[in-house]
This record gives structure tokens, sequence and C-alpha cells, in this order.
């Protein structure tokens, strides 16, 4: 974490900007103090680097497991926009659940706790051992037998409320089959994949 500090927020990030050599778009910052005196003011923005992201996930989840009096460990790795984390512990079966809702309840914490740290939103998604890949490839084997019967049937096809990253595996599964195309429907955790057959 860097600090920069300007007469305005926008100075301030102007500065960061030209020293960092990143687009304004991808800087990651917070107000840290306002200033004004008399006869001047000052404004002070503290800089982050994905590194300082990541560690904050990773000492959150962390945190939160541990609350469980649960010993776990994680390894990061940053893909495109997404910061994948997997965890490793003495109770894995626990911390996924059943059907994997404890480890999206964990997902969804670390998500919140990240995105109001830093004011904006970061893509995050948790494994553990294999558990997602797992139910990626279920859900992309399901995903095209139904594609196949709506393509005889017409009759569309929905999918139970499910996390994004799974509805995602979905519409790739989906995205290269003729006559068929794939919505999400719903909001929140009502959100769920249809696949309907088009002409």
């Amino acid at each position: 974490m860097k600090n920069y500090m300007g007469k305005t927020v926008e100075e301030a990030v102007s500065l960061a900007v030209e020293e960092l050599q990143i687009p304004e778009a991808q800087l990651i910052y917070s107000v840290q103090d306002k200033k004004k005196g008399l006869f001047s003011k000052k404004v002070v923005i503290d800089v982050y680097e994905m590194s300082d992201i990541v560690r904050f996930a990773e000492d959150y989840i962390l945190g939160v497991i541990d609350s469980f009096g649960i010993e776990s460990s994680v390894k990061t790795r940053l893909d495109d926009d997404i910061i994948h984390i997997t965890i490793d512990s003495t109770h894995n079966p626990i911390l996924i659940g059943k059907n994997g809702v404890t480890l999206q309840a964990l997902n969804e914490l670390a998500k919140l706790a990240v995105n109001n740290r830093f004011k904006r939103r970061f893509r995050i998604l948790l494994d553990i051992n294999g558990y997602k890949n797992k139910k990626y490839f279920t859900l992309e084997k399901q995903a095209r037998r139904f594609a196949h019967e709506v393509q005889k049937s017409k009759e569309t096809y929905t999918f139970a409320p499910m996390p994004a990253d799974e509805r995602r595996a979905i519409h790739q599964a989906c995205s290269n089959m003729p006559h068929i195309k794939t919505e999400s429907t719903g909001e929140g955790t009502h959100r769920q994949v249809q696949i309907i057959y088009v002409d």
C-alpha cells in the first residue's frame, strides 16, 4: 500500500496514476484523510496492489474458519480478474457442506468483506479439494444432456437456483449447440438458468 497526497482526490489519483503507470480505471484506492486549513486543503489516498487485496481475503477466510475451531491453509492464484483461493483444512467436508452450501456461504462472506473493505467489486472463487471443478464437470454434462432433450421437445428446461460461477458453466456448455440458448432469470439467491429452444 502507498499513500498519495493532493489538494483534491482527483489530484492525488493523478499523481498515483503517473507514478505507477497504470490506467485510472485499474487504480484501487480509498480516501484516507481530508483536511482543510485556513489557507490550505489536502487529501490523502491509500493506493492498493492486488497483493494487498489477496492478503486481506486470505486473512479473512482463515480467520472465519479458525473461529470454527478448524485448522486450515490457503493457496491463491489470479486468473484474469478472478481471485481463486483453494482451502485445505482438517475438516474439508464440513467446510464444503451439503451440496456445497457452506462453501458458497464462505465465498459470499469473503466477497462481501473484500468489496466492502476496498469499495470495489472483486470476483472471488473459493474451492476445497477440487470440489468446484468436479461440480462444473457434472453441471456441464447435465446441461448438454438437457439441451439435447430441449432440442427434441422444444420445451424450456429450468435448473434449480445456483451461484454465478455454476450458472456460467452451464452457459458455456450450451454456447455452441444449435437451436439452443441459455438465460439466467430471477434475483439474488433465486437466480437460475433456463435452457430454451430457438428456431
